[in-house]
């Protein structure tokens, strides 16, 4: 008869689990947390803040802590499925998640600011900051939507349109270096195969859409369902009456807008503009 399979009693949630990792590898080493920050050359502070679930730091300190503790590829995988983790969003949101996850097909219009899955690190956390996170939970957010972006990578990711008011590039970070990175990103972005950015101009004036941030979502079984955003709440649709006008008003948004080529023509400018000195 085989072995029993020994049930370890660790907790099955990603990131205590990740948590709860880190601390066991660290005291089978019999390693204080300044000792570890010694050994590694990391303020001594994370290590303890990643145990206590209050952060789950990037995937420097992940790769630094597998070379340590000779574990490759363990507390990657783990930080992975800790990033992705879908508890870390506020319950309204969840539903939507699982359903993006499963579609095929992802059409999208953003009036003021650019979608999560489209964000860099420092614009998600101007924007999350903005809306009154901050602290613990403001990184936790900000670590939870960069997490999202693996979505639109590899070989099953699906094809993803957005079409951006102006507005969207006419609206720069703070720090400039921060918004041509973002800009970079973007200008990265267009190139995938998968993902296609289209730019309505200021010039057509009013539109339909012109107040609504939507994303369609198209699932496998030929369903389509949309999330309709604003800054404060979101809206899962499912009523095809009502998805079905949102579409048409979609249709005519992307017939007026910029081609793909010519929206990489203007990210390309925006970007040289954002190169100037103001000062100068």
């Amino acid at each position: 008869m085989p072995p029993r399979r020994v049930i370890t009693g660790r907790s099955q949630e990603p990131r205590t689990r990740f948590a709860q990792e880190l601390r066991q590898l660290r005291l089978h080493h019999k390693l204080t947390f300044r000792a570890l920050g010694d050994a590694l050359g990391w303020d001594w502070s994370l290590f303890s803040k990643m145990e206590k679930g209050e952060t789950i730091g990037g995937p420097e300190v992940i790769q630094a802590l597998e070379t340590y503790y000779k574990v490759p590829g363990l507390l990657l995988a783990l930080w992975e499925l800790a990033l992705g983790d879908p508890t870390q969003f506020k319950e309204r949101y969840r539903r939507y998640m699982a359903l993006e996850a499963e579609a095929v097909n992802l059409w999208h219009h953003a009036v003021s600011v650019l979608p999560g899955l489209l964000q860099t690190e420092a614009y998600a956390r101007t924007l999350l900051a903005s809306g009154g996170l901050k602290g613990k939970e403001l990184e936790e957010q900000v670590a939870a939507r960069i997490g999202r972006r693996e979505l639109l990578s590899g070989d099953q990711a699906p094809q993803f349109r957005t079409i951006l008011s102006e507005t969207v590039l006419r609206t720069p970070l703070g720090d400039l270096g921060e918004w041509r990175e973002q800009l970079e990103y973007l200008l990265m972005l267009s190139e995938r195969p998968n993902i296609t950015i289209q730019v309505m101009p200021a010039s057509e004036g009013l539109y339909a859409l012109s107040s609504t941030d939507v994303m369609f979502l198209r699932l496998a079984d030929g369903r389509t369902v949309a999330w309709v955003e604003t800054f404060h709440t979101g809206e899962l649709l499912t009523d095809a009456s009502a998805i079905e006008r949102l579409q048409l008003g979609y249709d005519h948004v992307r017939d007026r807008a910029l081609s793909p080529v010519q929206t990489q023509k203007l990210i390309l400018k925006t970007l040289e503009e954002a190169q100037c000195d103001p000062s100068t």
